[in-house]
């Protein structure tokens, strides 16, 4: 796992409030952010959907890093913390994004992300509203969507870019897609400067075990049944949580105010196909001690309601106007996320023998 360099604190030219900052790729971008001692990063996360601290381990001890406990929900506290550290941009990630919840449990979830974008808002207009005219100059308010508000892109088809229609198959996604509409209806009727950025599927270390990669790897490691849903054809664009986080700092201080961008890597693939590389390269990295390869662990299970067969994103935008480019590939990326597990194997052996 890359680790920051821990920097000498100077006063910070730029604070940024970092909301879900305790979140898979929330803790990534705060980690690169508090790399930069010119910034501040201020992490607002209820922790209800929270990774390993250890993610946070390197800002957490550093002067430029604070973290807030709290709900995105709570106007009064989100306005407290914007005035206290006199924030001057907001990069918002703090969301829910399960796709295959029951209708019973979906109010939780509506009311973080319609709600809670919706208070977030309220306090970022007010806030910017008194701002010296500088610092209102370069106020952003970034919102993190995901590319699922597009929902399904049937094989064959193109992948989407900014100028796709709305979509959302499952009800989470449609969430996800009022609370972007919200954000721009902020930006033409009040004038707060936002940016939006729709991103492929995440992965890397610190990701929760129930997701796919992790899920395969964990299982593959212990020699357990490696679960794919269906025939494993539904299709991700995979992207590196690190060029995630190097994306979304892109769009944040060089994207242009009221406009979209999407963040793809370029790297499509099935997720039977995913399974199998893990399998394959723990193979070659760890072989197993029977001979038998890993892909006899691979079992079909029945497929899941209302996925989306195909996500697939267009980056063209973010890498012609921004500079960016996704710079681990996905063998790369893999192998990175299998050496952490395994790393983590092994701590927890020596700790259970030192028990």
């Amino acid at each position: 796992m890359r680790v920051p360099i821990k920097i000498t604190y100077t006063p910070p030219e730029r604070t940024i409030l970092v909301t879900g900052g305790a979140g898979f790729v929330g803790s990534a971008v705060c980690r690169l952010l508090a790399s930069n001692g010119s910034m501040r990063v201020v992490n607002l996360d209820s922790l209800v959907d929270s990774v390993d601290s250890a993610a946070l381990a390197v800002p957490a001890d550093q002067p430029n890093y604070r973290f807030v406990e709290g709900d995105i929900l709570d106007r009064a506290l989100v306005s407290q913390v914007m005035a206290e550290e006199s924030v001057d941009g907001v990069i918002h990630l703090a969301a829910e994004g399960r796709a295959d919840r029951n209708p019973g449990e979906m109010p939780p979830f509506i009311d973080t992300n319609v709600g809670g974008t919706f208070q977030l808002l309220e306090a970022s207009l007010e806030h910017w509203r008194n701002l010296l005219p500088d610092a209102r100059a370069r106020f952003r308010f970034h919102h993190v969507s995901t590319n699922a508000v597009f929902g399904d892109r049937s094989a064959g088809s193109i992948a989407v870019d900014e100028n796709a229609p709305y979509r959302p198959s499952a009800p989470i996604a449609a969430a996800r897609a009022a609370a972007d509409h919200l954000v721009r209806a902020w930006h033409t009727s009040f004038g707060l400067p936002v940016v939006l950025s729709h991103a492929s599927a995440g992965y890397g270390p610190w990701q929760k075990p129930g997701k796919l990669i992790p899920h395969a790897v964990i299982n593959a490691i212990e020699g357990i049944r490696v679960p794919v849903y269906g025939a494993g054809s539904e299709v991700r664009d995979w992207l590196h949580v690190e060029d995630y986080a190097r994306a979304l700092q892109a769009v944040f201080f060089h994207g242009h105010a009221g406009e979209s961008y999407s963040i793809g890597g370029r790297e499509e693939h099935n997720n039977l196909a995913v399974v199998a590389m893990i399998c394959d390269l723990l193979d070659r990295i760890e072989p197993r001690a029977d001979g038998r390869k890993r892909r006899s662990l691979i079992t079909f299970l029945q497929d899941r309601r209302a996925a989306d067969r195909r996500h697939a994103v267009d980056p063209t935008r973010i890498e012609r106007e921004l500079g960016w480019r996704p710079e681990i590939s996905f063998v790369e990326g893999l192998t990175e996320v299998i050496d952490d597990y395994r790393d983590r194997a092994r701590v927890e052996m020596g700790r259970a023998a030192a028990g």
